[in-house]
């Protein structure tokens, strides 16, 4: 359905143009002129929102793919090498990273407000399935877009997810060997991954096409669920639509923006940044937030066939809904025992999304089942027999006559509501007391220097930080992915050319073969990167009662702890992500030469209060006094560990005083844009009104 599009070009070239190919008057009719329903409110904004951060994705793929190495020894390195070494690599990685998330949560509020207001009913239907089907790609892309970075949770998820194939009667085998390329998840597992990662996008852009076409031939849904009748019940797609999705846009990007800038690893697991290991599983596998309500399904259900079939039936029911409703009004507005079942819907699938990031075991297996069962029956049980039985609010006789009824009167609190409220605070009186209960064996927070939006790391406490890694650390750890170079770049150590030079002089680097085929060693030069003390795993092994020490470049990232319901929620609005390093420095202090007299500690192991399980196999590091600092700071354990952490803070994210600053100029000009914007939808909207 396209506007009364009156378009007629006035340059002899468009002109030209336009009889032969008339795309000019198409994008008029399209996007200018196209009637929109006058009473849309900002949860229709969602599909413009959409619509941006699918080009996001698909640009900053594109450029990431440009730099990425999809080889199974080089994937996670390659990673790294765009985050650290790459113009703005960071910048990109972000905004990917967390637009995956972003795209995800502004598509279940998309699909939850067609949900609501009835989207899917006739004639919409095609253009509902059309939405499953991106949704279904969009599950597709994102699972193995997370497969790539080659980290702990990837590859074990990779292998999990693609095992469950193998539930398929007669053909699950061979699926999950095409899907594998081999006998294990492999190089040709991650190969196939990246091509299709690769390529989906397009697909779903195709989709996309598909279904902006397919509105356009029914028109919009509205909050009323009536139909246009005349032309007072419309108003033209552009300005009035547009600058309205320019103002919701802006004040998404903003949310965006907090993600990219200030909270890069929140949504993310600390796991992840532990190159693949496949002969160390993880303790507790967990997907993306985003798939966690499907995950929970599968884990409630005991058969694996069973679980396989509940949690895809979870997805492909959606597509049924223009069927499974018998009710003939479309907005759930009017109709009031639908819409306190969405609400408990809501709440149902929110929970199973908490229950996905569970253990499956005891009480959570149990709840798991029971909202499962809440949540097929929605579909199934309560839609159909709703339309046969609720009686419905009279429906306004048209669009602009549910405009003029908008008095702004305060509507009376929804049972639903008020029910969530009361579940959401025995959740946070509950987490409260779950994590007082848990005090004990939790890092105890620091200051650091680095912390919040104008944190910058102290120069003094990195380069004391580098004094205690070369004289303790780095006899058993490496450093790997920081070079000498890194000490002079800027947000760093802070040194001058010619004392990264000298520091890097001081090492030997194995180099070779010379002329004559043999390994030589050399003085360091600024462009090397740290030696490794040992020259393989196995070596490292041996040295250290057969526990390989880890490298320390990402130690910070890639160690953390779970902070518990509601602290977690807290995090995303004070911007505290410093588990890690409080991680770090708890476990650097935590050795007791005398343990609990109830304490394990197997032999050749050691008592730290703060590791899990309190047996760690590295020795006490450090000691007062160990080390000597040349500005007169303390020479204490509590110090050596600050200093340290921070040190390994900055080795983790070099670039994180640039990431925060770049962030304080972005959310300026979203801020001044978003009130521009509002301000000028005012002015439009004005007279519409």
């Amino acid at each position: 359905m396209s506007g009364p599009s009156d378009y007629q070009p006035s340059h002899p070239v468009l002109k030209w143009i336009e009889r032969r190919l008339p795309i000019f008057g198409f994008v008029h009719g399209s996007f200018v002129a196209y009637p929109t329903p006058r009473n849309l409110n900002y949860w229709w904004t969602f599909g413009a929102i959409l619509s941006l951060m699918l080009g996001v994705q698909i640009l900053t793929g594109i450029i990431l793919a440009m730099h990425y190495t999809p080889e199974a020894t080089m994937a996670f390195h390659s990673v790294e090498a765009i985050v650290r070494d790459v113009n703005y690599g960071w910048l990109l990685r972000n905004m990917h990273a967390a637009g995956a998330s972003m795209f995800f949560f502004a598509v279940y509020i998309h699909m939850l407000r067609g949900l609501y207001y009835g989207s899917y009913k006739e004639p919409r239907e095609v253009l509902w399935i059309l939405g499953v089907i991106i949704y279904l790609l969009m599950m597709a892309t994102g699972f193995m877009g997370y497969v790539l970075p080659w980290g702990q949770m990837s590859f074990w998820g990779a292998t999990v997810i693609t095992n469950l194939f193998s539930a398929i009667p007669l053909v699950g085998d061979s699926i999950v060997t095409l899907l594998w390329g081999g006998y294990s998840v492999g190089n040709p597992t991650l190969n196939r991954f990246f091509s299709l990662h690769y390529l989906l996008p397009f697909l779903i852009a195709g989709v996309v096409v598909l279904h902006v076409w397919a509105l356009h031939v029914v028109g919009q849904n509205n909050p009323a669920g009536v139909e246009p009748k005349s032309e007072k019940d419309t108003v033209a797609f552009t300005p009035y639509a547009t600058i309205k999705d320019m103002f919701g846009v802006s004040c998404f990007l903003l949310l965006y923006a907090w993600f990219i800038f200030y909270m890069p690893n929140y949504l993310g697991d600390a796991d992840n940044y532990i190159p693949a290991n496949p002969a160390q599983t993880p303790a507790h596998i967990v997907p993306e937030w985003y798939y966690l309500p499907f995950y929970a399904i599968l884990r409630s259900i005991p058969n694996k066939l069973a679980g396989v079939i509940a949690m895809f039936s979870s997805i492909i029911v959606l597509a049924f809904l223009p069927w499974l409703d018998t009710s003939r009004v479309r907005s759930t507005k009017y109709r009031p025992l639908a819409k306190q079942f969405f609400w408990i819907f809501v709440v149902v699938a929110v929970l199973l999304g908490y229950l996905g990031a569970q253990p499956p075991e005891g009480i959570y297996v149990i709840a798991g089942r029971i909202l499962t069962v809440c949540y097929f029956a929605y579909f199934l049980v309560v839609l159909p027999l709703l339309g046969k039985i609720e009686r419905t609010k009279p429906l306004p006789n048209s669009i602009a006559d549910d405009v003029l009824a908008k008095t702004g009167s305060k509507a009376v609190p929804m049972v639903s509501t008020v029910l969530a409220l009361v579940v959401a605070g025995g959740l946070l009186v509950g987490g409260i007391d779950r994590a007082r209960a848990a005090e004990a064996d939790t890092p105890p927070a620091n200051k650091w220097s680095f912390a919040g939006p104008f944190g910058k790391f102290d120069r003094g406490s990195l380069q004391r930080g580098l004094k205690v890694y070369k004289e303790v650390c780095a006899n058993c750890h490496a450093l790997s992915y920081i070079a000498f170079r890194n000490l002079g770049d800027t947000g760093g150590p802070g040194y001058s050319t010619a004392q990264v030079a000298s520091l890097a002089s001081e090492y030997k680097i194995k180099d070779g073969p010379n002329d004559s085929g043999e390994m030589f060693e050399r003085p360091g030069r600024a462009a090397d990167y740290f030696p490794s003390p040992f020259p393989n795993e196995q070596a490292a092994r041996n040295a250290n009662g057969g526990a390989a020490p880890p490298d320390l470049s990402l130690i910070t990232k890639a160690r953390s702890y779970e902070r518990g319901f509601p602290w977690f929620i807290f995090d995303l609005f004070t911007q505290y992500q410093e588990q890690g390093p409080d991680y770090v420095a708890a476990i650097l202090q935590g050795f007791e030469d005398n343990p609990p007299a109830d304490a394990k500690v197997p032999s050749g192991s050691y008592y730290n209060k703060y590791f899990p399980g309190h047996a760690i196999k590295m020795p006490k590091p450090l000691s007062d006094g160990q080390v000597t600092f040349d500005d007169g700071a303390p020479a204490t354990v509590a110090q050596y560990a600050k200093d340290v952490t921070t040190f390994l803070m900055w080795a983790a994210e070099p670039h994180m005083e640039a990431r925060k600053q770049l962030g304080f100029q972005v959310f300026f000009f979203l801020i001044i844009f978003a009130g521009l914007m509002y301000f000028t939808k005012k002015k439009v909207w004005a007279d519409a009104h």
